[in-house]
């Protein structure tokens, strides 16, 4: 039961991980599956219902996409991707994680007799019924390919045809993860978690990693078991990595906010789920204190048990940088109007966290139209001016500032000029640090000097 690794930046040699489980709140686990089974989820699952799933082995052949090494051609389609996923990407180690120590660990801790159960295998699996189990289907394969591409009991076969065209394949049942916002769907019903799936506090109280999600960068150090050319574009369109990164921050905060409404957020007795607070408020050492007003917010008093406002401060970044100070400075304050309202009731919660969905809503047509050159520079910029100005002051913000920056700088530059930037990165990365030892004053002044460089 992991959670993604800490990846050096501008590399592809660290992979994301597997995300949340099922939520467990403060009842029992029998308890809460039967009222699992009975909840609805805050959004559908993502992924076309009611197709077979056939199993990777499907698609792992020599003669499918299983080639040891790359296949050139005048479709420019590699066919090793199945090679990439199996032997690099942590989703296919996603179910044999349950089976280590950790997670028994956890299990027991849960009062659970081990770690394959639905409580995990939701996130840590294909977990389909069994009247949609392929004869290859093999739960022990993780996140496998269908897990994401959806089941292939129709496709496998319209995709390989002479004439096949993207869009008959998603008619048959291919999920559509090209496009920006079903990619963000798909990825945070996992990372970040559904009202009947998530890894609640009592779940990260057993052993489990915290979570945490950028959708861009996520994207590339998977990493790409796709390779974008110019027929790719042709069938499923071009897509801009800044455009991976504002859908990915729009859809985690829509997501988080839903989340705050729902009964999840509120299970009964007298502590809500702490799970959707930020971990690392409280979670710090007395010796490194990290509150100050500027980055906990307006009215927001010391000791406060404070909600989490990552992607809604990346939003105001990109206001601000869009040239819209009104509508950043809006934002702002109903983020901090959310934040005082998770220290004082549930009603008040409720409607901040509306209020703030509206917002939102507004931004999102940004994400139907490519983010020019010189929009990218000026937001990465100012998530590095809000690093230095003590805006990122908490962990979860200044992770973002991180792999925000990282991907804003793949959209900037390609192959060998990465290079320039890597060392940049790497010491902003090491002042990241942990959350235990995450030192904000260290962080803003690397930040400080990476602002003045780009």
């Amino acid at each position: 039961m992991r959670a993604a690794p800490r990846r050096l930046p501008m590399t592809r040699t660290a992979r994301p991980g597997a995300g949340a489980a099922q939520g467990l709140g403060w009842r029992s686990p029998a308890t809460l599956l039967v009222a699992l089974m009975l909840a609805g989820s805050v959004v559908a699952e993502p992924a076309p219902a009611g197709y077979k799933h056939l199993g990777a082995a499907s698609c792992g052949s020599s003669v499918c996409h299983g080639k040891v090494a790359p296949q050139s051609g005048p479709k420019q389609i590699p066919l090793n991707e199945y090679r990439i996923w199996f032997n690099n990407d942590r989703h296919r180690q996603a179910y044999l994680a349950l089976e280590s120590i950790q997670s028994r660990q956890i299990a027991a801790k849960l009062g659970l007799p081990n770690a394959t159960q639905p409580l995990c295998l939701g996130c840590h699996s294909d977990d389909v019924p069994k009247a949609l189990q392929g004869p290859k289907y093999s739960i022990r394969d993780g996140v496998s390919c269908e897990a994401c591409h959806g089941g292939s009991e129709r496709w496998i076969q319209s995709h390989t045809e002479a004439g096949a065209t993207h869009a008959g394949n998603v008619a048959q049942g291919l999920y559509a993860s090209e496009q920006p916002l079903k990619r963000a769907e798909l990825c945070l019903s996992c990372h970040l978690g559904t009202r009947d799936k998530f890894a609640t506090h009592a779940i990260m109280g057993a052993g489990h990693p915290r979570l945490y999600f950028e959708l861009g960068a996520f994207t590339e150090d998977q990493p790409p078991h796709f390779k974008v050319t110019p027929y790719y574009e042709s069938r499923k369109g071009k897509i801009g990595v800044a455009t991976l990164w504002l859908t990915g921050q729009i859809e985690s905060a829509k997501r988080y906010l839903a989340l705050l409404q729902t009964p999840l957020f509120t299970p009964g007795g007298i502590t809500p789920e702490l799970a959707l607070y930020d971990c690392n408020a409280c979670h710090h050492s007395k010796e490194k204190m990290r509150w100050s007003q500027a980055h906990a917010g307006a009215g927001v008093k010391p000791g406060s048990l404070r909600l989490q406002r990552q992607s809604l401060t990346m939003l105001q970044a990109f206001l601000e940088s869009s040239g819209s100070g009104d509508g950043a400075a809006q934002l702002g304050a109903a983020a901090d109007a959310l934040i005082r309202a998770g220290a004082s009731d549930p009603s008040s919660v409720k409607a901040a966290s509306q209020k703030l969905l509206d917002l939102i809503r507004s931004i999102e047509p940004a994400t139907q139209r490519e983010m020019p050159r010189e929009q990218i520079e000026k937001l990465r910029r100012m998530l590095l001016h809000y690093a230095a100005q003590d805006k990122a002051s908490d962990y979860a913000i200044a992770e973002q500032v991180v792999l925000g920056a990282q991907t804003l700088t793949y959209a900037l530059v390609v192959g060998d000029q990465q290079k320039d930037h890597k060392e940049a990165f790497k010491v902003l990365f090491t002042s990241l640090g942990t959350g235990a030892d995450f030192n904000p004053v260290q962080f803003a002044e690397v930040a400080r000097k990476m602002e003045a460089q780009f």
